[in-house]
């Protein structure tokens, strides 16, 4: 697989490599950071499956949860940074899992990996699909590799979120305000670059045309960015500003989030 690689996917999997010497203990003790997750697990309680995938799974949290939650079930992964998978596999260890397992690869690597396999449920938490070369190409093996009536539970960073424009330009710092909307946006660390890109919903729906979309909402529209946890010291402001994005989805400003979240369903029956 290594020799098949370009530039791009190297400088993804280096990025998340350095990151995974303390992306989990930084994930632990980040509150807005879980706050969210809980939200996007919730978002699947409803999905029956005995296989399911996870791209992206980092140094493993929903590999366990859901390995735990459905111990009848299939729960694989795949990660392009061979540092997150050793977390990751050490995390399956320590909790005495049987039924995951943490491998490496990008979403190109699905058919090679899994051949004539489909999942009954795929899920991408916190936009690791930003990363990928080609959102519509992903789309396409997403499609092969869900079984007809199957599942997709996918989060983006998104392009237009508005909290994110606005606070940079009331500081006048235009190039800040405006890395979201560039062909490649970069991340968020302002010291390393990763090859990245930021979607919009309508650039989401039109990659993954071929599923129905049954369900789509906004994350941290008030209710602030996973990074900024250390500003934020009154649990009863943040769940203010929690209600209030609740509320908010009910309207059009539930596309301006920091994250998007689609869930897509293939057409057919299991």
């Amino acid at each position: 697989m290594e020799k098949q690689k370009g530039t791009y996917y190297r400088e993804v999997r280096d990025y998340y490599d350095q990151d995974s010497v303390s992306f989990k203990s930084r994930g632990e003790a980040n509150p807005l950071l879980g706050r969210i997750r809980e939200a996007f697990r919730k978002e699947c309680e409803g999905v029956d499956f005995g296989s399911a995938l996870e791209i992206g799974y980092g140094p493993g949290f929903d590999l366990v949860y859901f390995a735990q939650t459905h111990p009848e079930a299939e729960v694989t992964g795949i990660d392009i940074s061979p540092g997150m998978q050793e977390v990751a596999e050490a995390s399956i260890r320590e909790a005495r899992l049987s039924n995951a397992r943490a491998l490496v690869g990008t979403v190109e690597d699905i058919p090679g990996l899994f051949p004539g396999k489909q999942f009954d449920f795929i899920y991408v938490f916190f936009g690791a699909l930003n990363t990928v070369e080609d959102l519509r190409r992903s789309a396409r093996i997403l499609h092969e590799a869900l079984k007809p009536g199957g599942r997709l539970v996918l989060t983006f960073v998104n392009k237009w979120y508005l909290l994110g424009i606005l606070k940079p330009l009331a500081k006048l710092k235009f190039g800040t305000a405006f890395r979201r909307l560039r062909k490649i946006w970069g991340g968020y660390s302002t010291s390393r670059f990763l090859p990245s890109k930021c979607y919009s919903p309508s650039e989401v729906r039109a990659a993954f045309s071929d599923f129905s979309e049954t369900r789509f909402r906004g994350y941290s529209i008030l209710f602030p960015a996973w990074y900024e946890f250390h500003k934020m010291k009154n649990p009863a402001s943040l769940e203010r500003k929690w209600r209030m994005d609740e509320r908010l989805n009910r309207t059009f400003f539930k596309g301006l989030g920091e994250y998007t979240l689609f869930v897509f369903e293939k057409q057919g029956e299991f």
